[in-house]
């Protein structure tokens, strides 16, 4: 219901006719749509199949566990690669992403047309996953690490300068306005009222997206892009599922460490 303030109190009113009806339909337009795509997906799936899940799980975790151990010497240069693809993408993202964040920014940038395009530099980022990317750089490339360091930075420029721009745009303008005083030129004013409010933003976005990347980075691997993700690929196709959950086990214990040093770097900026 909606309220109405007066005389230093809430009044509980009913909506009108015509609000109430629209609510109503949108319940029922909702429920509706709902019940069509549970029947679509309904006919299209093997009840049979998902009946037998919970079998299906139990083997494959007896096939998993106990994980095998001694696969663990092979894993080193992998989780380095690993790291690697994850570290430098970040690092070749952020290079190209501060400056499109200034171009994308309605305050600083130098035209319109420049940030319409900035702007779509950074949608066509963002709308395409880091595994599509890989699959895109292996075919240019061949595979290995570059093409996985490439695929990582391309989809990270979307979002880190997503990120970016909007912290721009809200940065106080009292500091603007007096460096503009001052006599300051344009690229003065940018230096030292602007990219000053920004930088600690900035460094906690790219932490976070580094520490996304990190989960990323396992991935690629299975399209070719270098990294874990090979090996896993190569586990799962020769059914060695005890060293695939070896993998697992590896990939968990890297995502957890990188989650900390993200967390503590993000709180010591921040």
């Amino acid at each position: 219901m909606p309220v109405r303030i007066a005389n230093n109190g809430k009044i509980w009113q009913r909506y009108d006719t015509t609000t109430r009806l629209r609510l109503w339909g949108g319940w029922l337009g909702g429920t509706v749509i709902t019940l069509i795509c549970w029947q679509l997906i309904a006919n299209r799936t093997r009840w049979e199949f998902a009946a037998d899940a919970p079998r299906q799980l139990a083997i494959f975790l007896q096939r998993v566990f106990p994980p095998d151990w001694s696969y663990i010497n092979q894993l080193w240069q992998p989780l380095w690669d690993t790291l690697t693809i994850a570290t430098l993408g970040t690092l070749l993202a952020v290079i190209v992403a501060l400056p499109l964040s200034f171009l994308a920014a309605r305050n600083t940038t130098p035209h319109p047309v420049i940030r319409y395009l900035t702007l779509l530099i950074i949608v066509v980022s963002r709308s395409v996953n880091s595994l599509i990317w890989a699959l895109i750089i292996v075919a240019i490339t061949g595979p290995g690490v570059l093409a996985g360091i490439i695929a990582i930075a391309l989809r990270s420029i979307g979002f880190i300068g997503k990120l970016a721009f909007e912290s721009v745009e809200e940065t106080s303008r009292e500091p603007v306005e007096a460096i503009t005083a001052t006599g300051a030129s344009r690229l003065q004013v940018l230096s030292y009222s602007i990219l000053p409010q920004v930088m600690p933003s900035f460094a906690g976005i790219s932490i976070f997206r580094w520490d996304i990347n990190i989960r990323e980075a396992t991935v690629i691997g299975l399209v070719g892009a270098g990294g874990i993700g090979l090996n896993l690929n190569a586990t799962v196709n020769l059914l060695r599922w005890d060293q695939a959950g070896m993998i697992f086990v590896v990939i968990f214990g890297l995502v957890l460490i990188s989650e900390a040093i993200s967390a503590r770097v993000r709180q010591a900026i921040i």
